[in-house]
């Protein structure tokens, strides 16, 4: 299906190059455009712009509104130039997609999984799901530019390493990069889940255009994702964010970690399943108690639903979770200063009484100079998130100027 195959990787040979492309991934750009933001010469940009088109990775394709003069050529990234692959491991999900190299996804699909099932089968499944979307797309293993995965677990990020991951036992340094080696020959990135969701909702939901956004990911684990100047903050070891090991209660439940009182095990599904269950047990709450008799099982779905039902306790279990989370968030605003506070995650829709309790809890907590024009707003991306993001990831690794992966 595409002319350029077999590259070699980076697949651009200099900076001026990785700008280049850069900027194209935005929008359709004119050299003139180009020459201005890069601040180089026009004979400079004529001259990387030409060796892009050669190599399929730059077309013409329109013209640039006119400044007075003749109308400058647009250029894109065509599809032809090939395909990235995202994948987006969560506790109880797989998602993959396929984007082109200018960032638009063209396939998705996904499926339950237990993380803890361990790398192999996990990783086998998504190799199937991503052979099913290639083969339906009518493209080959060569066709695959790059690789993007999100892991829910701290990734050491020079390696591409996860390490000692609480909530995915087997997973320790296990080499994720290597597990797709044997049918592609793409580079692959990987990272941790929030910060790619983070990434994501940057190039292209809620937080595009913002550069200092705080994403909260909330679900079986609790994450932040930090874009810092318009570009993802890592920290030293590729740890940064890990909001969900802040402790919140030195005396609260041991959490998978071995610590005590992360917000993790006080605010996050399984917490806020436990509380619901164990109010239905009791007898406590008639409406969870029918949920659970007639479902089995208690989940934050469940507890949303009930809340919607006019549960009390089913709202209270919700309302002091935004609160643990709005509390921790509140000491990130005074150290991070974001413009904008994303929540994200499988129970970031569970009822508005979250996000209101998180709100008001760092409008309450934050200095009034940090929280003047702060938005706490949902993710825009929602479940997209993640591919989204991962492909953004694996795009912009493939386009750098030395190779990674």
């Amino acid at each position: 299906m595409f002319g350029q195959v077999g590259r070699s990787y980076p697949l651009v040979g200099d900076r001026i190059q990785a700008e280049i492309m850069r900027l194209a991934r935005e929008r359709p750009v004119s050299r003139s455009e180009m020459t201005e933001a890069l601040g180089v010469s026009r004979s400079k940009i004529s001259l990387e712009v030409g060796r892009l088109i050669e190599g399929g990775l730059l077309v013409e394709d329109g013209l640039a509104e006119s400044d007075g003069g003749r109308r400058s050529s647009l250029l894109r990234i065509p599809r032809s130039a090939g395909l990235i692959a995202a994948v987006d491991l969560g506790a109880s999900s797989i998602d993959v997609a396929l984007a082109d190299l200018g960032g638009e996804l063209v396939a998705h699909t996904g499926m339950p999984a237990d993380i803890k099932e361990g790398p192999r089968a996990v990783l086998g499944r998504a190799k199937e799901l991503l052979s099913g979307l290639r083969e339906d797309q009518g493209s080959e293993p060569r066709d695959i530019l790059a690789i993007g995965v999100g892991v829910p677990g701290p990734v050491e990020h020079a390696s591409g390493l996860l390490n000692s991951p609480p909530l995915m036992p087997g997973w320790d340094r296990f080499p994720i990069r290597d597990a797709f080696a044997d049918e592609y020959a793409a580079p692959v990135f990987v990272d941790n889940d929030v910060n790619i969701m983070a990434l994501g909702e940057h190039r292209g939901g809620v937080g595009k255009g913002v550069d200092n956004v705080l994403f909260v990911k909330i679900g079986t684990g609790i994450g932040g994702g930090i874009i810092a100047d318009g570009r993802l903050y890592r920290g030293t070891q590729g740890c940064a964010g890990d909001i969900g090991h802040i402790c919140a209660d030195p005396e609260g439940p041991v959490c998978a970690c071995g610590n005590r009182g992360c917000l993790e095990a006080m605010a996050g599904a399984p917490a806020i399943a436990a509380k619901a269950e164990r109010y239905a047990r009791e007898g406590v709450s008639p409406i969870l108690k029918e949920i659970l008799d007639r479902r089995q099982e208690l989940g934050a779905r469940e507890v949303g639903e009930a809340a919607g039902l006019g549960d009390y306790h089913a709202l209270e279990i919700i309302k002091e979770s935004g609160k643990l989370v709005g509390r921790v968030l509140a000491t990130l605003v005074s150290t991070l200063n974001p413009s904008l506070i994303i929540i994200g995650g499988g129970v970031a829709n569970i009822g508005h009484a979250l996000l209101g309790e998180i709100r008001s809890t760092v409008y309450r907590r934050s200095l009034p100079l940090a929280t003047r024009n702060l938005p706490v707003v949902l993710s825009e991306l929602g479940g997209m998130a993640g591919v989204t993001g991962a492909s953004v990831l694996a795009a912009e690794g493939v386009l750098q100027t030395t190779r990674v992966g």
